[in-house]
């Protein structure tokens, strides 16, 4: 299986997403204090990266 720059981007959009959500759970159920806060917000980064990446496809 050949993966151009498209699919490339594409496979680290969906693992960006995946971590973002477990960023996210993790600050919403495992920890009840600040670094609860911390977690979700790096999350939300990692959602915003994914963003871009998914912006990149067809572009590069």
């Amino acid at each position: 299986m050949a993966m151009n720059k498209n699919t490339v981007l594409a496979w680290a959009t969906w693992i960006m997403i995946f971590v973002g959500l477990a960023l996210i759970a993790l600050g919403a159920f495992r920890y009840d204090d600040v670094a609860g806060w911390g977690f979700a917000s790096v999350g939300i980064g990692f959602f915003a990266v994914a963003w871009v990446f998914n912006a990149l496809k067809g572009r590069v």
